[in-house]
Parts: C-alpha cells; sequence; structure tokens
C-alpha cells in the first residue's frame, strides 16, 4: 500500500467517524447546482414531506421561507450526510433572517419518519411573507442569478470575508 493510498485510507476512516447531519431544504437548495457550489459535492438525497409548516414567498426576495402553519405541508428533500464543516457553511448561507431547527420529516422514499435540521423563518411576524413560494417558477426565473450571487458568496466565505448573504444578496441584485 502506498503512503498516498494509505492517507486516503485514514482520511475515508475519520470522515465516516465524523457526525453526519440530514437537512430537510424546501427552497433554492432543492436545486442541485446551488447544493453543488456550496458543498462542493452533492450529497444523496430524498425527497420529504414537513407536515404542519407552509412555505411563504418574501417580498423582495427570490427565496421562500417556512414557518408552523397547522395544516399545512412543504415538499422538500431531505440531504442526507451533510458534514459539521458543511453545515457551518449552510449555516452561513441561511444568515440571520432563519433559525435552524430540529423538525420531524416524512420520507416519501417509504423508509419512514425522520428527524433532520432545517432552517425556519425567524421573524414569525414578518410583514413581507405572503403567499406560496413556488419551485419551478423560481428555477425558471431566478436560478441563474441566484447561482452567481451563491458562487459569489462561497468565494467570499473562502477568502473570509465577514459579509453576511444578505448582504452578498442585497449586493449582488442591486446590480441587475
Amino acid at each position: 500500500m502506498t503512503t498516498a493510498s494509505m492517507t486516503a485510507t485514514v482520511a475515508e476512516s475519520a470522515a465516516a467517524s465524523l457526525p453526519l447531519h440530514n437537512v430537510f431544504v424546501y427552497g433554492s437548495l432543492l436545486a442541485d447546482e446551488v447544493v453543488n457550489a456550496l458543498l462542493k459535492r452533492m450529497p444523496p438525497c430524498s425527497p420529504a414531506i414537513l407536515n404542519g409548516y407552509h412555505r411563504y414567498g418574501i417580498k423582495g426576495r427570490v427565496y421562500p421561507a417556512i414557518l408552523p402553519v397547522e395544516s399545512k405541508k412543504v415538499i422538500g428533500r431531505v440531504i442526507k450526510g451533510v458534514t459539521d464543516a458543511e453545515l457551518h457553511v449552510l449555516d452561513a448561507f441561511e444568515d440571520e433572517e432563519y433559525k435552524r431547527s430540529t423538525v420531524e420529516v416524512f420520507l416519501n422514499d417509504d423508509s419512514g419518519e425522520l428527524f433532520v435540521e432545517t432552517y425556519v423563518w425567524a421573524n414569525k411576524d414578518d410583514p413581507k411573507l405572503y403567499g406560496e413560494w413556488d419551485f419551478e417558477e423560481w428555477k425558471e426565473l431566478h436560478l441563474k442569478d441566484f447561482l452567481s450571487m451563491t458562487e459569489g458568496f462561497v468565494k467570499e466565505l473562502e477568502q473570509l470575508e465577514l459579509k453576511t448573504r444578505v448582504a452578498t444578496y442585497e449586493a449582488y441584485y442591486k446590480k441587475l
């Protein structure tokens, strides 16, 4: 066994023993391109339903918010096997507008229910929330620009520029 392959095996073993997270996503992170830009890989995903929540549009934003609403449900997916470092990237991306919470989702692949992390809108009384957010419409109208903004956010994060995702978002969309 070569030194390089031994190092790779040790690294893989260490990574396998790290705690991994499952994250329910319901907005821009439904797009593989956005997840890949943020995490530099595309982890396995499963379609899922979050009962007791509603996905809203937000005036002045192209991404959605969720809040608890009885008798509603949000269709999304669970990103599986997220590392601690990747979860920190997602936390930075979701910024102070969202609060990471543990929720229970139903997996559509018949593997039952699962407790996962998700990002819930922090201001439950926000007057900017309205109606229902539509992923297919977002993909058609906003994916290209949002992906470009996300790539800029990642570059700033990698350069340790302490600009929030909201600041990056606002600066990017002011240029358009």
